[in-house]
């Protein structure tokens, strides 16, 4: 009968010292990570029958973090995408050990977001959250600073005394490419209409700035209408497409920045459009990926869900390893470009 694989036969596999595997058996924090995950995979190759206490001993070995983030209106597509992405890559991860947090806030007035940035600062050793800008959250920020916890903020850049890293797109590439698309598909420059969900929202007006540029380079043939906001509601979203028909029949087209895309969708499809009529959308989800598919829109630009979510984990994991008081984290990356043939 073969024998059971003995600590001496598991140190000559992992090639390090007897007394190295000891001190793992008996769960010894006095030897380094890689060396306990390099034993673990030598146990498991040769069928060490103290398998369990190995594994037990290399989760006890990595390091924990406690993250928190703050997502809006847990209703929304837009925030399950993002949550799945945050989770799943939580549990990718396999050199520490994330123990991850994400609440959602369907009341969006700056002083109930600082409340509970500041609540879930107590719980955790960094957070992140998607916010607009305001003063009264920048010194909910600054107070999380201070308590020793970094805050990064997620989509939209966000500012405070103190640094705030974020994690997020170059929305002026984002506008200017949107730009593009009008640029090359209308035919007959006209009127473009453009939806945002707050004019706080750095993203968005970054969106905007970008957008406008394009066209004062490029073409200043196109009228590109003030702004609306839709205060990231569906509802309010149809109201003020259906308003910018009303006055403005001859438009050629619509850029919806962000916030009630889903609301947008559904007014372009109650109003006749010409063949030349160009829709942009933000984010892609099923809602936008139909509308794709049946031409309601013909562009999306999209954040990379899985990229966003491994970038904003390291992030927030390197802030805290840092120390709130270090330089913010910069972490910006590209993003998806869809139409009705990628999808």
């Amino acid at each position: 009968m073969a024998m059971r694989p003995t600590i001496p036969d598991l140190a000559k596999a992992a090639g390090v010292s007897v007394s190295t595997v000891n001190r793992i058996v008996n769960n010894s924090a006095n030897v380094r990570q890689p060396t306990r995950e390099r034993i673990l995979h030598a146990a498991e190759k040769i069928g060490f029958y103290g398998l369990g206490t190995i594994e037990h001993s290399f989760l006890n070995g990595r390091d924990t973090h406690k993250l928190g983030v703050l997502l809006q209106q847990g209703r929304r597509s837009f925030s399950q995408t993002v949550s799945d992405a945050l989770h799943n890559a939580a549990n990718t991860v396999s050199d520490c050990t994330i123990k991850l947090t994400v609440e959602y806030i369907d009341d969006l007035t700056e002083d109930t977001i600082a409340s509970r940035l500041i609540d879930l600062g107590q719980r955790c050793d960094s957070v992140a959250l998607i916010a607009a800008e305001h003063p009264i959250l920048s010194d909910a920020i600054d107070l999380v600073l201070k308590s020793g916890v970094p805050v990064t903020a997620l989509i939209s850049p966000l500012s405070a005394k103190g640094n705030v890293s974020f994690v997020g797109l170059d929305n002026w590439k984002v506008g200017r490419t949107a730009a593009w698309t009008f640029d090359k598909i209308v035919k007959k420059p006209g009127k473009i209409g453009i939806l945002l969900g707050n004019h706080r929202y750095r993203c968005q007006e970054l969106n905007e700035g970008g957008f406008r540029t394009y066209f004062r380079e490029f073409n200043p043939n196109f009228t590109l209408l003030e702004p609306l906001s839709t205060y990231e509601s569906s509802a309010v979203a149809r109201e003020q497409i259906e308003t910018l028909f009303s006055n403005h029949p001859d438009m050629c087209g619509l850029f919806v920045s962000g916030g009630g895309v889903t609301g947008a969708i559904a007014a372009l499809r109650d109003h006749p459009r010409g063949d030349d009529f160009v829709a942009v959308g933000y984010e892609l989800f099923d809602a936008t990926r139909t509308a794709l598919i049946d031409g309601t829109l013909n562009l999306v630009i999209s954040h990379p869900f899985e990229t966003l979510a491994q970038r904003a984990l390291s992030t927030m994991i390197k802030a805290k390893k840092n120390g709130s008081k270090a330089d913010a984290q910069q972490a910006i990356f590209g993003f998806d470009i869809y139409t009705s043939q990628n999808v």
